[in-house]
């Protein structure tokens, strides 16, 4: 049975186990060229805390890299609905559109980027003593802002087609590169930080070849064509429409951690930065699974509701929250139970530890909630929700989030403690309002 029908007959369940479990893989293993580059750097001796203070102060920059990535791949999603429909050739239409706007994208934040670095990094929370460490990562990272953005938009693409063992192998293949060549890079030639972004922008590379050569193979049921990259507005604008959702969602993740880093510093020093650093990665192996999760079900949901198997997206949704919830409240648990074995992963500094073990029993509170969260957002946009998702993208951060984290501090006087508590207060207020939404709106759409 081939791609184009086990979509719509093949059982639920069995479905989502072969389609989400590598789509999982594949965001954990994304996940580590971060959080490999921070344990690694971490431990650079004698100036691993401002190194790592310092790479945390980019990863709002590359956070909002991602955003953009997410913004032009969200072409993935329609050509999964028009497979639905029998339409081949207006999914690759959108494969062609969706790969243009990521090339337009790539060049223009790489020059933006580079020609105001130093003045974003110190508006996104560097100080004179960690500013070096910063730019010296950013400066080479942008060089491969191309691959960056081409293979995380274009591999959405082959998972969407139900290769998610694909799509796994061209993040796992990148992150076994770059684990490889971070100590060799770092310690070896003693480049520090340069070489934790140079073995990334390598590594990137790699996986950009490997997602061309099958969108252009035989294997791919749509291929990226020349022909199809021809803009088309109509197209265009479907893309943008449903990937705003997504975008907001990253790029607001952008702009908290940049709030997060200010008041860090603000209300107490580099060594809070750099356990910011520390816990927006520890939060991010509680979500980056459970987005890879709700990934792996949304070909399923799209297909599904594009060829009118509204049963069979209700059987979808009711397993992925159900194992949703399951995860978040386990791994949320082992965090509360052992924070510093989760700290221990990016630094042997003990004063540090000591620091951010309270810290992150707060900061990660809420996030048991993000089970329901994840599975009601992404569900919504795998329905073409696209004024509901956006809605709810900015509900979180933006209209939740930022707001609390600039005002609690401040009014109570709570300082770096005001911060914590500002991110349970808004993620399990969202989820409330998320699930919500999705019982109502739900009834009315899978009649």
């Amino acid at each position: 049975m081939d791609n184009k029908t086990k979509l719509g007959t093949e059982p639920v369940g069995k479905l989502i186990i072969q389609l989400s479990l590598p789509s999982i893989a594949a965001q954990l293993v994304n996940m580590l060229y971060n959080i490999v580059d921070r344990i690694y750097v971490g431990r650079i001796p004698g100036e691993g805390t401002l190194a790592l203070a310092g790479l945390g102060v980019t990863f709002p920059i590359i956070m909002l890299i991602s955003a953009f990535a997410m913004l032009s791949g969200m072409g993935a999603p329609r050509a999964s609905y028009a497979m639905g429909e029998g339409d081949y050739k207006k999914a690759e239409k959108y494969l062609g559109n969706s790969a243009a706007l990521l090339i337009v994208f790539a060049v223009i934040l790489s020059v933006v980027f580079y020609i105001t670095k130093d003045r974003i990094l110190l508006a996104f929370g560097a100080s004179q003593n960690t500013l070096p460490y910063a730019n010296s990562y950013l400066e080479i990272y942008l060089i491969g802002t191309v691959f960056v953005q081409m293979t995380l938009g274009l591999n959405m693409f082959i998972t969407n087609q139900g290769f998610s063992k694909i799509s796994m192998l061209t993040v796992c293949i990148g992150a076994v590169i770059n684990i490889i060549l971070d100590p060799i890079f770092i310690y070896g030639f003693g480049m520090g930080v340069q070489g934790a972004a140079l073995a990334t922008i390598i590594s990137q590379c790699v996986s950009f070849i490997w997602v061309m050569r099958f969108l252009t193979g035989k294997k791919t049921l749509i291929k990226l064509k020349l022909s199809a990259m021809i803009p088309d507005k109509n197209i265009i604008g479907s893309i943008l429409a449903l990937g705003a959702a997504p975008f907001v969602m990253q790029s607001t993740e952008c702009l908290i951690q940049l709030t997060f880093n200010k008041g860090m510093l603000k209300y107490g020093n580099d060594s809070y930065v750099a356990i910011m650093s520390m816990l927006f990665s520890i939060m991010q192996l509680v979500w980056m699974p459970l987005t890879g999760f709700s990934q792996g079900v949304q070909p399923i949901t799209s297909y599904n509701y594009g060829a009118k198997n509204i049963g069979r997206v209700k059987r979808a949704f009711k397993l992925q929250i159900t194992i949703n919830m399951i995860f978040s409240i386990v791994s949320v648990a082992a965090v509360e139970l052992f924070p510093g074995v989760f700290l221990r992963l990016f630094s042997d500094d003990r004063t540090i530890i000591d620091m951010g073990q309270n810290a992150l029993r707060l900061f990660m509170a809420g996030m048991w909630a993000m089970g329901a969260q994840s599975a009601c957002q992404q569900t919504f946009v795998a329905l073409g929700e696209a004024k509901i998702s956006m809605f709810l993208a900015c509900l979180r951060k933006i209209i939740l989030l930022f707001p609390l984290a600039l005002i609690i501090p401040a009014v109570t006087g709570l300082g770096v403690w005001g911060l914590f508590l500002a991110e349970p207060i808004s993620d399990i207020i969202a989820a409330s309002v998320t699930t919500s939404m999705y019982y109502f709106r739900s009834k009315k759409i899978l009649k």
